[in-house]
């Protein structure tokens, strides 16, 4: 008897098909969230589970679930999984780590380039036809080659964002939990800098760590206060390491210069006034969002899914424990 699967985001055909051929698979063919009453509902029974970073896989879920076998995360960040409670219950989490690493750096640069350019703002003013003359003061931004690059979090896409850094001449520096090797240091023309100091020496700072309890509003109003005022705030991160609240009433207030997101704290809403500011662009969670990494990133999904459902150890496990 082939094992029950659910999935919840639209994948390709190929990897439907490579799922289809060993599993009987109920799939979510909306290009939108599963409503979670719908989730729990379709949950009951399955042998296996792959979700969207969107969907909240709690303990709730898993007792709708009692025969789960293998949840395969279709993303790298898996603070949408209740890692503790499937852990408890013996099932395997996995994620897909590695393939979207350059994307992310790509909008995270494209981002930098962006708001310190006024890119967006740029645009907008051409469109609407008030682009009426040139002349040498009017519509200025800030040069990126040569300015301080913080980077929080020199994991794989903190260290990408740091090699494109490299070719606009950025000196730069990085916090984490982590202190990297002299060696891996000296080839990104990376320095340590303890958080506080970071905040306080960048120009551009950059958010690359995972959402955890200490990461939860990194940024916060303290956090903000220690930045430069001419300095920008960049997150391709995870949405709740900023409170948001506090980054609006920062940007009104001059504290910094301006902010690129691509991340929300309470996706897809935004805090009150954040759509009002001219000098922060809005991206809609595209950081891994080209077809050669999110059809990647679904073949990594599918590979989990199917290793951990036929009892071998899945590529990318996040909890190791429930391998003995």
């Amino acid at each position: 008897m082939k094992r029950k699967v659910l999935v919840t985001l639209n994948l390709t055909k190929d990897c439907l098909d490579r799922l289809a051929g060993e599993c009987e698979i109920d799939v979510n063919a909306h290009d939108r969230p599963m409503d979670r009453n719908v989730f729990l509902e379709r949950i009951a029974g399955k042998d296996g589970l792959l979700p969207s970073i969107t969907d909240k896989v709690d303990a709730e879920a898993m007792e709708r679930a009692p025969s789960l076998k293998m949840i395969a995360n279709f993303g790298v960040g898996f603070n949408n999984i209740d890692v503790t409670a499937a852990t408890a219950r013996g099932i395997p989490v996995s994620n897909t780590p590695g393939v979207l690493t350059d994307a992310t750096a790509d909008v995270a640069f494209a981002l930098i380039l962006a708001v310190n350019r006024r890119v967006v703002e740029g645009d907008r003013m051409v469109r609407e036809g008030r682009f009426l003359f040139w002349a040498p003061f009017h519509f200025l931004g800030s040069e990126v080659s040569g300015k301080v690059l913080g980077i929080v979090g020199m994991g794989r896409i903190g260290q990408a964002v740091a090699r494109r850094a490299r070719g606009f001449d950025m000196p730069i520096l990085y916090s984490g939990r982590t202190r990297l090797a002299p060696a891996d240091e000296a080839a990104l023309g990376a320095s340590f800098r303890p958080f506080p100091d970071l905040l306080a020496e960048a120009d551009i700072v950059s958010l690359h760590v995972p959402l955890t309890p200490e990461t939860h509003h990194l940024i916060d109003r303290e956090a903000l206060g220690r930045m430069k005022p001419s300095a920008v705030l960049i997150n391709t991160a995870r949405g709740p390491v900023v409170d948001e609240k506090a980054l609006v009433a920062a940007i009104r207030a001059g504290t910094i210069a301006g902010a690129g997101l691509d991340v929300y704290e309470d996706e897809p809403c935004l805090a009150p006034g954040l759509v009002e500011l001219e000098n922060v662009v809005l991206l809609p969670h595209v950081g891994s969002g080209t077809w050669e990494t999110r059809t990647k990133m679904a073949d990594m999904a599918v590979t989990n899914l199917l290793a951990g459902l036929r009892g071998e150890r899945p590529p990318n496990l996040v909890n190791p424990e429930v391998w003995k």
